[in-house]
């Protein structure tokens, strides 16, 4: 027979939670906290930013009209594709011709912000306290050891010595503060909010990010927009806007150097006129949050393109801003109303061994942008029609277009703000620097012994102060002055 017995032993007591655990959220947050203030991380992050800021200007940027049109960036690629080669593809892939648009840029561009608000609200709790509640007590071991240090003798008692210094440091501008564990002792600075400098530096900063991000979130920037003289053409970007050159002038020196430049525009909201202004490079024509800057000048074909049936495919001026490989010919394109694209062409200025001659327009037409082969080709002489392939061309004159710059940026106002307060940081770190001194009076035989010690770096400015100082409290009632010196 066998006995059986309860088993008797007890499961271990677990553990009671820790009632003072974060919840999951907020220890999420201190670690993201942390990773961002991280100083390692936020080398990291510059070093990007200003990679990325570096590929933005060595590389082309395309414009952003062409950017959003599918056809116009496709003509914008092989334009640039001379340029850069076989590397083309690789870098319209990577967004390298668009990196200040892209969401990398804008990605690392927060970072970096949220990095510096991480780093500054870090240490803003020790900036506020060294200003609130400064260390007041500092053992014997500082007034020996100081940088900039003296230890004198003064022929009157200790109270008053004391009074004397503490009167001394006020005239000069330093908040006294006594220290609570030793009547003999005294805490002097000045200028004591001037490390906020560099919060206030980082803060102009960020405020300079969100500028940044407002204008490639909300704005644009359009490099070239040719207006052929008597023609309008539309803005785009949602603006709801024509503008037509109605005028455009060139004058030069003696020398042959161009002295002004001059057009005379007329901005349209539909049918109605919104605005008009004779601009130079200097003097934009601004309205409604948007800039129109001069920019460049050239000359256009006034071209006409009809179809079978006499309909216009288009009938305008084609700005002739780009020269062929060969520096023979000054040509252009644009999109007639089926889609097709048509280039035109004239002999470059000055240039006599092109077989385009004056008074003719060399014209291609491609049933696309990204077409390698023209589907007609015609010269044409100036003012007589040319019928063939279905279309009928007219080459009515040559007219000089306006290259415009149009910007609208409405993160300018952020950016004005954000370097305003990034100059006033730099300027009370690196002007107004904060100057801490200690002071300690005892009784001695002669009277009084005051040290004062300066835990500051080498600053010979604040050695002249110093040693000035020294000099004013030593003649306190009688000079028995033992030494003032500085330790380098």
């Amino acid at each position: 027979m066998t006995d059986t017995q309860a088993d008797t032993r007890t499961e271990p007591a677990r553990p009671a939670p820790d009632e003072t655990a974060d919840p999951p959220v907020t220890a999420l947050f201190h670690q993201l906290y942390a990773f961002l203030y991280n100083k390692y991380v936020g080398v990291v992050i510059i070093l990007a930013m200003a990679f990325a800021t570096l590929l933005g200007t060595l590389l082309q940027q395309v414009p952003d009209s062409v950017r959003l049109n599918p056809a116009s960036y496709a003509a914008w690629l092989q334009q640039v594709r001379p340029r850069y080669g076989g590397w083309t593809d690789i870098l319209s892939v990577l967004g390298l011709f668009q990196v200040f648009s892209s969401w990398w840029f804008r990605a690392i561009a927060v970072l970096l912000g949220l990095s510096i608000v991480a780093c500054t609200t870090h240490r803003l709790p020790q900036l506020i306290a060294r200003a609130t509640r400064p260390h007041t007590h500092v053992s014997a071991s500082l007034f020996d050891h100081a940088r900039y240090r003296s230890r004198f003798d003064v022929a009157a008692d200790a109270a008053d010595a004391r009074t004397r210094v503490a009167a001394a440091l006020r005239s000069r501008g330093f908040r006294v503060v006594d220290d609570p564990r030793d009547p003999g002792s005294l805490y002097a600075d000045r200028f004591r909010w001037a490390p906020f400098g560099t919060s206030v530096a980082h803060l102009g900063f960020v405020v300079i990010l969100v500028g940044v991000l407002i204008s490639s979130l909300f704005g644009f920037r359009e490099p070239g927009l040719p207006v052929t003289v008597g023609q309008k053409v539309a803005v785009g970007h949602d603006t709801g806007l024509t503008v037509e050159a109605t005028a455009f002038s060139d004058t030069y020196y003696d020398d042959g150097r161009p002295k002004d430049y001059t057009s005379d525009l007329v901005l349209y909201r539909g049918d109605q006129r919104v605005a008009a202004q004779t601009i130079r490079v200097n003097e934009p024509l601004r309205h409604d949050g948007l800039s129109f800057h001069q920019a460049y000048f050239g000359s256009s074909a006034v071209l006409t393109i009809r179809d079978a049936a006499g309909a216009a495919l288009f009938s305008g001026g084609i700005p002739l801003e780009y020269t062929s490989a060969d520096g023979r010919d000054a040509y252009g394109s644009a999109t007639l109303t089926d889609g097709r694209v048509v280039y035109a062409a004239v002999a470059a200025s000055g240039q006599t061994a092109s077989r385009i001659k004056p008074g003719q327009l060399l014209v291609e037409v491609y049933d696309s942008a990204a077409a390698d082969t023209p589907t007609d080709t015609q010269l044409l002489d100036q003012g007589r029609p040319t019928a063939t392939g279905g279309l009928t061309y007219t080459f009515e004159r040559e007219a000089a277009y306006t290259g415009l710059l149009i910007n609208r940026d409405p993160g300018a106002p952020w950016v004005w703000v954000g370097s305003a307060l990034t100059v006033l940081g730099m300027c009370l770190t690196m002007l107004l620097k904060h100057r801490r001194v200690w002071a300690r009076v005892e009784p001695s035989a002669a009277g009084a012994t005051i040290a004062l010690a300066a835990p500051e770096r080498h600053d010979t400015v604040f050695e002249r102060w110093f040693r000035a100082l020294v000099n004013d409290l030593g003649t306190i009632d009688a000079t028995d002055r033992k030494g003032a010196h500085h330790a380098g």
